[in-house]
């Protein structure tokens, strides 16, 4: 591929999330096995030339192959190299599998670094390694999670985590809080605002003509206040309003009815109630095979939909799949995520 080619691609940030995880071992592999990625993005790793180093070492690659950079816009897409941008000091020292208050906050740093990247305009995607909410709480950041971080950094009120595989998109009105607070949190408002969200989604996909379908909170979907009055009181109304303000939207429909719907492909699009509604039925039908997209955003950025699994870092088992279907799900998006952003932006106030 030729230099001026190349520089046509969007430039992804890609943050190593927790080092002590599988994180750099994904990377490491997604970057030295599979150069066809270079055909859709140019690749940037935002983390730790030490730990990258490692990494390829443990791999059995020549750790002469990875790079550091001083400037984002140095970044050359050369197949076979790992360039990184070298966020904080050093964390060579953490040892994998462990938490580590420095692997927590390095993994902030490496977010916000590619934020801050993001915002001058340096970058045009963010893809993100997992990070290990343990580890960055006892560094003193006490976000619930990527989502919420992503969301401060860039400024924005309304957003949503997004699960998807293929053409289905699942949103989600709550996320990383207890099962009572979700409840809690299911208000009206929350409600009107993520379905303005999903719709301004579908819409600047192009797909405004298909509806969002709100899964319901309770058993059966209350079964008319049998089980709960929180469907009929909150849910339906934000359903009503959506289709009044000229988004198309269902609901509530039982969730045990709506998932296997959407794994069918009668529903693209698809709000869940709290973390577990969605997260759960999504795992455990596409695996390795999905994506996190955070929906309102004024970037893209896609994550892998799995954890820093401890257990296994550093020996050399863990699976790049995530990883790779995240940079190759924001290469696709990037391009056009202006007109997300700014569409999402109109209906629901940024």
């Amino acid at each position: 591929m030729t230099q001026t080619l190349s520089a046509k691609l969007p430039l992804l940030a890609v943050t190593l999330g927790d080092v002590a995880g599988i994180g750099p071992e994904i990377t490491a592999k997604m970057l030295m096995g599979h150069d066809e990625l270079r055909q859709k993005a140019r690749l940037l790793v935002v983390g730790d030339v030490d730990v990258m180093v490692n990494a390829v070492r443990n791999l059995g690659g020549d750790p002469a192959i990875v790079r550091k950079l001083d400037r984002a816009a140095d970044a050359s897409n050369t197949p076979g190299t790992i360039e990184v941008l070298q966020a904080g000091p050093s964390l060579a020292h953490v040892k994998l599998g462990e938490i580590s208050a420095d692997a927590g906050d390095g993994s902030v740093r490496f977010v916000t670094t590619a934020c801050a990247l993001a915002r001058a305009g340096e970058v045009d995607g963010i893809v993100t390694a997992p990070l290990n909410k343990a580890a960055m709480h006892a560094a003193g950041h006490k976000w619930p999670g990527h989502t919420e971080l992503l969301a401060h950094e860039f400024g924005v009120k309304t957003f949503s985590l997004v699960l998807s595989a293929g053409e289905l998109y699942i949103f989600h009105a709550t996320t990383h809080v207890s099962l009572r607070q979700a409840i809690e949190d299911l208000t009206p408002a929350r409600m009107r605002a993520v379905l303005r969200l999903a719709g301004s989604f579908a819409k600047a996909l192009g797909r405004g003509d298909e509806p969002v379908a709100v899964s319901g909170l309770n058993p059966h979907a209350g079964e008319n206040g049998i089980f709960g009055s929180e469907d009929a009181d909150i849910l339906a109304p934000a359903v009503a309003e959506a289709n009044a303000a000229g988004i198309l939207a269902a609901g509530p429909i039982p969730a045990d009815a709506l998932f296997p719907q959407a794994v069918r492909g009668k529903w693209k699009f698809v709000i869940a109630c709290y973390h577990d509604q969605g997260h759960a039925p999504f795992k455990a039908v596409y695996g390795d095979d999905g994506v996190n997209i955070t929906v309102g955003l004024p970037v893209v950025r896609v994550s892998v939909d799995h954890g820093t699994a401890f257990d296994i870092a550093g020996k050399g088992i863990a699976r790049e799949d995530s990883l790779i279907l995240a940079a190759e799900r924001a290469a696709h998006l990037a391009p056009g995520w202006t007109h997300v952003w700014e569409t999402a932006r109109a209906q629901t106030g940024g």
